[in-house]
């Protein structure tokens, strides 16, 4: 990288930015600055960032390529393998090499432009990030009844890996059970009214009541359970009192 003193850009092949997003443009005025050949490409790692952000490199072509993968921690190159890498680049000859080399790791390239990368980076924060998150939420309520993080976490894990088994086999749709998916209104308010903030179960509950109208949950059910999640609960539990 040209952080050091001394660096020397290659005269060509493909200069990979591997620094977080909000450095990726510092990097690209650096390298711009020290006046790259023509023959060299640009590429960032970014699963957000479009290719302009590139621009101040004045490299001959430039380029994204982003495994859409956890990496919390160094990983084997067997972490690629059947995995999804986004790329894009500025000319045609440089995308087909990042895709050769993505099936090189044995991933499979798909094409996501500029125009597209927010929505397929946000999507990639539902399907990794969100789902620690609401695990550690689960982790957090059972610590509310005694357990320890461990014991939380690996009571939690094997129904968090049967759900993403369930997915790959039969899809998001048919993957979806629970009381949600069952209508069933009477178990669903008794869960918001013992959360102690029930915003979350709220909000992801009305996300899996859309999914499980589109799976063909009644009607009737259906719109109990709405209610059931959107009801006042301390208006409910002031006229109980009295």
């Amino acid at each position: 990288m040209p952080a050091r003193e001394g660096f020397r850009l290659p005269r060509q092949g493909i200069l990979f930015l591997a620094v977080p997003d909000g450095a990726v443009a510092a990097m690209a005025a650096r390298i711009g600055a020290m006046r790259p050949p023509p023959e060299l490409a640009v590429v960032h790692l970014s699963g957000a960032l479009g290719l302009d952000v590139l621009n101040a490199a004045r490299a001959g072509a430039t380029g994204s390529f982003h495994p859409l993968q956890s990496f919390p921690f160094p990983r084997p190159p067997e972490s690629f393998r059947g995995i999804t890498v986004a790329v894009d680049a500025s000319a045609p000859p440089l995308r087909r090499r990042l895709e050769s080399l993505a099936r090189s790791l044995g991933a499979k390239p798909k094409r996501v432009t500029d125009e597209q990368r927010a929505v397929y980076h946000a999507a990639a924060v539902f399907a990794s990030n969100f789902v620690d998150v609401v695990v550690g939420e689960g982790v957090a309520l059972l610590g509310e009844i005694g357990w320890s993080e461990d014991e939380a976490t690996k009571a939690l894990l094997p129904l968090v890996e049967g759900v993403v088994a369930n997915i790959r086999k039969q899809g998001v749709e048919k993957a979806l059970t629970g009381p949600i998916r069952r209508g069933d209104a009477g178990t669903v308010e008794r869960h918001v009214g013992a959360l102690k903030d029930p915003g979350l179960y709220r909000m992801l509950g009305l996300v899996a009541l859309r999914i499980a109208r589109d799976a063909g949950l009644d009607p009737a059910a259906a719109e109990q359970t709405r209610r059931a999640l959107t009801r006042d609960v301390a208006a409910t539990r002031r006229r109980k009192r009295r």
